[in-house]
């Protein structure tokens, strides 16, 4: 474990990573699924409690801000509200938040950062909803995006604001680039929604569409853009595809990228509710003890080591068409480029 962390998190000696996803309660790749409130109808939340992250998450993020000296961000994104606040009953297969649930969930999302926040590890952004369309095996939720609008104008904006976390960097979405300027559209164009959000998470399944990604920019240009999920295998194809997403996402506009997941087990899991579970930049045999370092995390290292906090993208163009590439500007003013070679060519 140590050894894992310094790999992902040492400034100088690792990746030197610094904003990582974590999630409210269970997902796919939990060991169980579980919440932070089974009771049925407690909309006082006064059941509310973390203590399932306390066994094993909690102390491990504790141990990742220490690894990054304390230059980590973390933001956290709900898979599905608890059973008992959905349509279907069940925190699997899709359903919706039942209307008369909205305000609870919104308090759910307060008591986690503010619970969060008391263990010493602060949240510095939300999603209101991973893979907002996808009705799938494992936990999952569907917003349309008139809803997603709704609840943040209505309930969720509200209330971080009435409750001090105005700051906190809202965003929406979280689903593949193919319909982010849809999504936006709906959410942006009512003044009352937009003034609550922060920017528009989106990832990677269908298509690459990264015209996308600036077109919304171009659109609102106030509003961030931040890649939040990148599932993927381990090969060196695997590694192009992802340095060449990297490169092209931060080239329009995207304020950082986040891959998923971080570490997996022999069995490309935990996984407690079916569904493939795939390969990791990094994997474990908890078997042997033995730990596999893919080539995307080599892949992504080059990014993650040289592009810093507060760098800016400066202009970078290719001439070659094996090549692509992307610059930034970073605080101390050093100067960062990464390019990436397409073909087979030295």
């Amino acid at each position: 474990q140590e050894s894992f962390l310094k790999a992902c998190f040492d400034p100088t000696e690792g990746s030197g990573y610094t904003l990582c996803r974590t999630t409210i309660h269970s997902c796919d790749y939990a060991a169980e699924m579980y919440t932070y409130d089974d009771v049925v109808g407690d909309t006082a939340l006064e059941h509310f409690s973390i203590e399932p992250d306390r066994r094993a998450r909690i102390p491990y993020i504790k141990r990742a801000l220490g690894a990054a000296e304390g230059n980590l961000r973390l933001y956290a994104s709900p898979w599905s509200p608890p059973a008992w606040m959905k349509t279907n009953g069940d925190m699997l297969h899709g359903g919706k938040l039942r209307p008369e649930y909205a305000q609870t969930w919104a308090d759910y999302f307060v008591r986690y950062v503010r619970a969060y926040e008391a263990e010493g590890i602060p949240i510095w952004g939300l999603t209101v909803q991973n893979e907002a369309l996808a009705v799938q095996v494992w936990e999952s939720c569907v917003f349309t995006a008139a809803e997603e609008r709704d609840f943040v104008r209505d309930y969720l904006g509200p209330t971080l604001r009435k409750q001090g976390l105005s700051d906190m960097k809202l965003m929406f979405w979280d689903h593949n680039r193919g319909l982010m300027y849809q999504r936006a559209e709906v959410m942006y164009d009512d003044p009352e929604a937009a003034q609550y959000v922060w920017g528009l998470a989106f990832h990677w399944y269908t298509g690459n569409h990264h015209d996308n990604v600036r077109m919304v920019h171009d659109a609102w240009p106030d509003k961030k853009l931040l890649y939040t999920e990148a599932g993927m295998g381990g090969s060196w194809d695997t590694a192009v595809r992802l340095a060449s997403s990297m490169i092209l996402d931060l080239n329009n506009w995207a304020s950082g990228w986040t891959y998923w997941n971080m570490l997996l087990d022999e069995t490309r899991g935990p996984r407690h509710a079916g569904g493939l579970g795939g390969s990791s930049i990094v994997q474990m045999d908890t078997q042997t003890g033995e730990v596999t370092y893919n080539p995307p995390f080599h892949a992504f290292a080059h990014f993650s080591r040289f592009i810093r906090p507060g760098a800016r993208r400066i202009a970078c163009t290719s001439s070659s068409d094996d090549f692509i590439a992307t610059a930034f500007a970073n605080p101390d003013g050093r100067v960062a480029v990464v390019i990436l070679n397409l073909s087979e060519a030295d």
